[in-house]
């Protein structure tokens, strides 16, 4: 056994961070000939806190956006502190900092937004002028889309601290990432989840991205958890994202499967109040692919191109 660290892991410090981040440090171990005993020797954790885990009282287009909960943790990749960071992927934006790429993305949770209530099954169910607790604009949009009537109130925290603030009263319902439930044992809260259809989720809800420095991606161990389906999937979310020039002040939802040979791909972007919708689908067939990973973004970039098109300033929120 190594006596120096082989591959320093950074996360965030929440549950399901450590969580995802224990998941993959033990596949790492394994790739790198260790067994789970032996992991925290071969690829130990370093809890890193961010600004998006410090600052819980505003939403994150206030203070910055989604990659406040990547910075401090890319500042540790590129000053040779950690080897890899372990981020889920709906958190981390468009573009990597220089120097900086995501080098795996293994297999994918269920990308679904699950919804929760102590009332009733559905958003669908909610009563009139119910209060909706989130503090992501897309699932705002979404919702208000289906149920103009809604109340939102910005909702932030852990997983556990949102089902704590329902269990308190300071919502009817919460809508949360149906992987991060099941990645915490806690699936069993959600009362349904949401079409992936009718409602797409995040780009890349339910991956995880395996960032590393560029002169480190073909490290051999990374092969061991990269997921060639999951991938494929979402470059074509990401493109669109990138198209939309997504951020926390773009409501924008993308779900691409794999289904009979074909890449499926639905994009959607809204008004931040919901009221107007613009979706794009399409597909591609695989066999036909000379480069499956660049075809799939570029179907996602062309999606995402045509709602921007359309949409122009309408989806950002002012």
């Amino acid at each position: 056994m190594a006596t120096q660290p082989l591959v320093r892991i950074g996360a965030r410090g929440s549950k399901l961070s450590l969580a995802q981040a224990g998941q993959m440090q033990r596949r790492i171990a394994a790739a790198l000939g260790a067994g789970p005993e032996d992991a925290d020797k071969v690829a130990p954790l370093v809890i890193i806190t961010t600004t998006g885990d410090r600052v819980q009282d505003r939403r994150l287009l206030e203070i910055g956006g989604k990659a406040l909960f990547t910075k401090e943790i890319e500042e540790a990749l590129l000053e040779g502190r950690i080897d890899c960071a372990v981020h889920s992927m709906k958190d981390v934006p468009a573009d990597c900092p220089e120097g900086l790429t995501i080098a795996a993305i293994p297999e994918r949770e269920d990308p679904r937004d699950a919804f929760l209530s102590h009332a009733v099954e559905r958003l669908e169910d909610l009563p009139q002028g119910a209060r909706l607790g989130t503090a992501s604009l897309r699932r705002q949009a979404q919702s208000l889309h289906k149920r103009p009537d809604l109340d939102i109130q910005l909702l932030r925290g852990n997983v556990d601290t949102r089902i704590r603030k329902l269990a308190d009263g300071e919502a009817d319902a919460i809508l949360l990432a149906l992987a991060g439930l099941k990645r915490l044992g806690l699936e069993g809260h959600a009362r349904s989840v949401l079409d992936p259809y009718e409602s797409p989720p995040a780009p890349g809800q339910g991956a995880l991205a395996i960032e590393t420095r560029v002169k480190d991606q073909d490290a051999p161990w990374l092969e061991a958890v990269r997921d060639p389906a999951t991938t494929l999937a979402v470059a074509a979310e990401r493109g669109a994202l990138r198209a939309l020039e997504g951020s926390c002040r773009t409501p924008i939802g993308a779900h691409a499967w794999l289904a009979g040979g074909q890449l499926q791909l639905i994009v959607e972007a809204l008004t931040p109040d919901g009221s107007t919708r613009f979706r794009r689908e399409a597909s591609a067939e695989l066999s036909a692919l000379a480069s499956p990973n660049e075809a799939a973004r570029d179907l996602g970039t062309s999606l995402g191109t045509a709602i921007r098109d359309e949409a122009g300033e309408a989806i950002v929120l002012g």
